[in-house]
């Protein structure tokens, strides 16, 4: 149980450390300053970024998600003030058009106004590596910290991650396909006969999931996982448990 408790520990230090950190990482996961790039003919490197994302989730699904993201610590931390599950399903499916609006069709289009790619700039629209020194990226990244802000206190937990997040499809799309095709992949799995419906696990989930019926179900394979582990981590039977298996 230590270790586990520890692992979660490192989980929510990693992902508010990410948070604090964005500020100098803003402009690598920044939709906007990607397409601008791409419409100059520039691989910036937060392109190369969200490739590595997409490359990841092949092996690891939304891992980034649950551990990395500074929109997810940024949400988390208002875990104190709204600690309230969304309404799942509802509307998850806005995150794939807003995906379509947002990256895929204007990298599209940037890509081809520019006539492909013609340079490779790793800091492209940093100034002494700091994302926010610049008036646009600080408008940006400003509007964004308080549009993920005001949901996180109205939606409650994670809303923006299930209803708003284009790089959330980036690593769905990863992730499905590693389903078609079968190969190792990290996952959480579930023994059923161990299960004695506490439902701690459904409490735990920072993606407010209906763990425990997932687990009596025995399939705990759904796209709005992000293999956090805490439902892992909170289980007095250890039903559950990160596998790498195929």
């Amino acid at each position: 149980m230590e270790a586990s408790i520890n692992r979660q520990r490192i989980r929510k230090a990693l992902i508010i450390l990410s948070f604090v950190l964005l500020p100098v990482t803003f402009v690598y996961i920044s939709c906007p300053i990607i397409i601008e790039g791409a419409s100059k003919g520039i691989i910036t490197g937060g392109l190369i970024v969200f490739m590595l994302i997409f490359v990841g989730s092949l092996f690891f699904g939304r891992l980034w998600c649950g551990w990395l993201c500074p929109a997810g610590g940024l949400q988390e931390i208002y875990f104190q003030i709204n600690n309230k599950p969304i309404s799942m399903g509802k509307l998850n499916w806005l995150k794939y058009i807003i995906f379509l609006l947002v990256i895929f069709i204007p990298l599209i289009a940037a890509i081809r106004s520019a006539g492909g790619f013609t340079d490779v700039d790793l800091f492209y629209y940093t100034d002494h590596g700091i994302s926010i020194a610049r008036q646009g990226a600080y408008t940006i990244y400003l509007a964004q910290i308080t549009f993920v802000t005001a949901f996180a206190i109205i939606g409650g937990k994670r809303g923006f991650c299930h209803y708003f997040c284009p790089i959330a499809v980036i690593a769905i799309i990863g992730r499905q396909i590693r389903d078609l095709v079968r190969w190792p992949a990290l996952h959480l799995s579930a023994d059923a006969g161990l299960c004695t419906d506490c439902k701690k696990c459904s409490g735990s989930c920072p993606m407010g999931l209906d763990v425990s019926t997932m687990v009596r179900q025995g399939n705990l394979e759904v796209a709005e996982c992000i293999l956090c582990g805490c439902c892992a981590d909170i289980c007095p039977k250890k039903a559950i448990s990160y596998s790498f298996k195929g």
